[in-house]
């Protein structure tokens, strides 16, 4: 029986050709996790209820049988998301909000690590009577948001942090590695700059001896492993590659929540207040962006970009979708959850995830099925379970100008040189007023000095008064 072509992208034939035997089982899966007629039937599949704190992080196991959370109310939690009951939850030991859990590979997932705002990373392990086991295994200087667990290892992971450092930890020994420092770049010849604070790592499956690091400057820095001896510092100043879409170099206002590595080593980097890129390798920019000429700079191929979204308010994530890495999925602080297709940046599905933000999304390993978490105190899980597609909602369009509006004002608000040294003129002139003034009064024999507030202020509504600016700096 033939199928027609034109319904080869829709899920329900290809169920039709595995049924028939016409399709391999791997090809089926990969297919229809692909179909854009399965991913415009996602919807509400329920919530899991049991923090006492917004939900930071979300990880399924290796089978895609459990799913692992962890909490402002620093608990992690094993659910079983398909039936939405608790299997296991235990005290972390951390001291500060639970940003990352991680279950350790070939584990029996019996081993998570976490990382959390009071810098420690910490490993559970859940014992044969069911009681849990914690302890430190390290320690960063500020929050430590993301770690990265090594493709197939039982033992080794990493981790990065505000203070800049990227650690090495192996659970069969007593303490980490610290590898590198991450560092401002620098032109040639000149010494490194302030340290940058970190707050996503991921390793590229294709080659684990690669890693990708942001932070809080605008390039993705990519470095190779091997060049980190145990014991030693690697030189921290370069990294085999950079990367950043040509109008953000050196803009300086902006820093990265969220990276993900797809299959086939394409970089997805989403910004602050800005977009989502998605970077082929051969769009680097090298170990040093800085040392580019700018003829080579506009020679690079611009990345795809994925709008529609706002990321300001918290660190939030960016995830592949689909058994081949077909979608790219973000939250918002919109409160909606942004699927769009990898190739051409098309729009697909647009869900409300939270009544707030939605952080972190993290996709089945094998089925399609997504599970998001935000400042509510639940995961929420998204299936295929629609009986008819849904189309995108009446208010897409001023859901998506109200955000892009919301970025552009951050954008205009932004402290650029030139307003700081405003500030600062009139924040002198105003304590030099205050000098006079004082020594005018010198003979006053209260003792009592006026106090001086300088309140830095951006009016841009009617109500401004017509000597000041709209936009300007306000000092009083």
């Amino acid at each position: 029986m033939k199928v027609d072509s034109k319904c080869s992208g829709d899920w329900f034939s290809e169920s039709f050709r595995r049924e028939i035997g016409s399709t391999p089982p791997r090809t089926f899966t990969s297919r229809v996790s692909a179909s854009e007629g399965l991913v415009k039937r996602m919807n509400f599949y329920g919530k899991l209820v049991g923090h006492e704190g917004c939900v930071n992080a979300i990880e399924f196991n290796s089978t895609g049988e459990l799913l692992v959370s962890g909490s402002d109310d620093i608990q992690v939690m094993f659910w079983d998301w398909a039936t939405k009951s608790r299997k296991v939850s235990y005290h972390s030991g951390h001291l500060d909000n639970i940003f990352q859990t991680k279950i350790m590979p070939f584990s029996d997932d019996r081993k998570i690590v976490t990382s959390a705002g009071d810098g420690q990373v910490r490993l559970g392990q859940v014992l044969e009577d069911g009681r849990v086991d914690t302890k430190r295994l390290g320690k960063h200087e500020g929050r430590v948001y993301k770690l990265a667990v090594e493709p197939g290892s039982p033992y080794v992971l990493y981790s990065c942090g505000e203070d800049g450092f990227v650690q090495r930890f192996d659970l069969r020994s007593n303490s980490p590695t610290k590898l590198f420092s991450c560092s401002q770049f620098t032109v040639e010849n000149k010494q490194p700059s302030s340290s940058i604070r970190l707050n996503a790592i991921v390793i590229d499956p294709r080659n684990p001896n690669y890693i990708a690091l942001g932070g809080s400057d605008e390039y993705a820095r990519v470095y190779d492993l091997r060049k980190c001896h145990s014991g030693s510092s690697c030189n921290f100043d370069k990294p085999v590659n950079t990367f950043c879409p040509r109008h953000l170099v050196e803009c300086g206002n902006v820093h990265i929540t969220g990276l993900a590595y797809s299959n086939m080593s394409e970089l997805l980097v989403s910004y602050n207040d800005e977009l989502i890129y998605l970077f082929q390798k051969h769009m680097g920019m090298g170990p040093n962006p800085l040392s580019m000429l700018p003829e080579e700079l506009q020679k690079l191929e611009e990345p795809q970009v994925y709008s529609g979204h706002r990321n300001s308010q918290t660190v939030k994530g960016v995830n592949f979708f689909g058994a081949d890495d077909d979608y790219v999925v973000t939250g918002s602080d919109c409160g909606h959850i942004f699927i769009w297709k990898k190739k051409g940046a098309k729009l697909v599905r647009l869900m409300v995830g939270d009544r707030h933000i939605v952080n972190q999304l993290e996709s089945h390993p094998s089925m399609p099925t997504l599970a998001t978490c935000g400042i509510e105190k639940n995961v929420k899980l998204w299936t295929p379970t629609s009986k008819k597609v849904q189309p995108l909602p009446a208010d897409v369009e001023e859901i998506m100008e109200s955000n892009k509006q919301g970025r552009e004002d951050h954008s205009r608000l932004a402290l650029t040189p030139d307003v700081i040294m405003h500030v600062l003129r009139l924040q002198r002139r105003q304590t030099m007023a205050y000098i006079e003034r004082r020594y005018d009064r010198a003979d006053d024999e209260s003792g009592e000095d006026d106090g001086v507030a300088f309140v830095v202020g951006f009016p841009d509504d009617d109500t401004a008064s017509e000597e000041a600016n709209p936009g300007e700096c306000n000092v009083s």
